[in-house]
């Protein structure tokens, strides 16, 4: 039997744990994850390599054509609608895409049947009404996702959503979303919710509560990922600021990820390494990107990549094109070179080119941006300097 105990409760259902029996819970956690099917553990197969791919949706004849064009094979697919969400409807549009030439690495609208999100749900990081239920949405959405054959998801796990202050315009004349820690416009927002400093939701919340929370929550989900075959991949919390609107946030940190996959303890459950909310904590995240790739890429726990730059780590920054901000890319490539890295890279976040500010937008396919062939340009430019360079060491 397991060490693992039930989280304690409160009259208004949250989570109320002590260092000493978080730490309980914790480890008996993690032993309960090890023997938990483990040895039985699957992993859906993906090709060998780094997989340059992109974010879209709608498989139309003209946009299949524009991301041929592009030299774009492997995708993040943003078709499925909740009446979609199922094993039969991942099958169905994953074949769509098939027909075309492109293979499907993960799907990116994350909403189950009903029409609820399945990640940053504050149901499950914050232990309120319903929580299991919550739960048993996600587990239902891996097993579709298993058997429509889609390896991968990405997982969030914010209480309060990802948090900004409105747009800027850089110096090169694109838009792109800004976050400034001191203004009065700085909130949070995750599926058509907006919270404020200091309470978002009316309290205050410890860090040994989110820490319970997600030990609770991953008991659960690593068996039915090992299962289904699927791999998650953990986001950076956006931005990675310790506490907001009241609640902790703990995947800000090196060490933050390296404990929660030691709980999750499961082939299945590893990172998926946005660059870009890495580089808004700047020093503070305890290691670099490059860093950060060069210890769980060995070790089989780097999923997926958002190659994504900003202008400077918090408490102010403006996201950017991946050769305009304060990171050199360059070296995010050659880490996943060097590790031999076996997962997607995609453009995250690309600001809208071809708009003067306050201007229209071109014409263009939603997704099919000239935003989206600058990246694409550059993440080939850069992986195929990476290996010629690993090729002449």
């Amino acid at each position: 039997m397991s060490t693992f105990e039930e989280p304690k409760r409160i009259e208004n259902d949250t989570v109320t744990v002590g260092r000493r029996d978080f730490a309980k819970m914790a480890l008996g956690g993690a032993a309960l994850l090890s023997s938990a099917g483990r040895s039985a553990a699957k992993l859906l197969p993906i090709a060998p390599g780094i997989k340059i791919a992109a974010q879209t949706r709608n498989p139309t004849e003209r946009n299949m054509l524009y991301l041929k064009q592009l030299g774009v094979t492997w995708l993040s697919i943003a078709d499925p609608t909740p009446e979609t969400s199922t094993a039969e409807g991942f099958t169905r549009i994953r074949q769509q895409w098939e027909a075309g030439g492109f293979k499907v690495y993960n799907e990116s609208t994350r909403v189950a049947p009903n029409g609820n999100a399945i990640l940053n749900v504050p149901e499950i990081v914050l232990n309120l009404p319903g929580r299991d239920d919550r739960i048993e949405e996600y587990l239902n959405y891996l097993r579709y996702l298993g058997q429509a054959g889609i390896p991968y998801m990405t997982l969030g796990f914010e209480g309060l959503g990802n948090w900004r202050s409105g747009q800027a315009v850089t110096p090169r004349g694109y838009t792109a979303s800004d976050c400034d820690l001191s203004s009065p416009n700085f909130q949070g927002g995750w599926n058509g919710k907006v919270y404020k400093h200091p309470a978002g939701i009316g309290r205050v919340f410890t860090t040994d509560e989110i820490w319970a929370n997600y030990t609770y929550f991953m008991k659960k989900v690593a068996p039915v990922a090992e299962e289904s075959g699927v791999r998650i991949g953990i986001h950076p919390d956006d931005p990675p600021q310790p506490v907001l609107g009241g609640v902790p946030r703990i995947f800000t940190s090196f060490e933050g990820y390296r404990k929660a996959l030691e709980i999750a303890n499961s082939p299945n459950v590893g990172m998926c390494l946005c660059v870009g909310s890495w580089l808004e904590g700047g020093p503070r995240m305890g290691k670099d990107p490059a860093e950060v790739i060069r210890y769980f890429g060995p070790r089989k726990r780097l999923f997926k990549i958002h190659f994504r730059n900003v202008t400077a780590p918090l408490p102010h920054f403006t996201e950017t094109l991946m050769d305009d901000g304060y990171y050199d890319m360059y070296k995010v490539m050659e880490a996943l070179v060097d590790v031999n890295f076996d997962g997607i890279v995609i453009p995250d976040h690309i600001p809208e080119l071809g708009r003067t500010p306050g201007g229209a937008a071109p014409a263009q396919s939603p997704g099919l941006s000239p935003g989206l062939a600058y990246s694409i340009g550059y993440l080939n430019a850069t992986l195929k300097a990476a290996q010629s360079n690993r090729r002449k060491a």
